[in-house]
């Protein structure tokens, strides 16, 4: 069955830079899109980034553009977000998702068919 595996997370400080990894297994994501949301205490879950599987199209939540970079590396089947200058309100479950539609534009976590387990990233100030 399809796995996305995140991993990278941590403590770290404002101003800080992190590479977060999610390993893909299962089935071929050709033609899938990847997507990068968080949730923090007491929110929704929140679109972060996404990136085409096949053609590596990206779009980005306008809060982290310009500090956050998705990359794929398809023959490792995996998907990473570094991100630089973290700032606290940063601090979430950070979830990899994949969608079949291949959509990268799509913010709505309804849209995603697979999941990871999240990992913790939290910042200080």
């Amino acid at each position: 069955q399809v796995q996305l595996v995140e991993s990278g997370g941590g403590l770290v400080q404002a101003g800080d830079s992190l590479r977060l990894s999610c390993a893909a297994s299962g089935r071929t994501f050709s033609g899938y899109a990847m997507g990068w949301f968080r949730q923090a205490p007491g929110k929704e879950r929140e679109f972060v980034a996404a990136i085409g599987w096949t053609f590596a199209y990206t779009y980005y939540a306008n809060s982290v553009k310009g500090r956050f970079t998705i990359s794929r590396d398809t023959a490792m089947s995996t998907v990473y977000l570094q991100m630089n200058s973290l700032k606290p309100e940063d601090t979430a479950v950070y979830y990899c998702a994949a969608n079949r539609f291949g959509t990268v534009q799509a913010t709505a976590p309804s849209i995603y068919d697979y999941w990871g387990q999240g990992t913790q990233v939290t910042v200080s100030s």
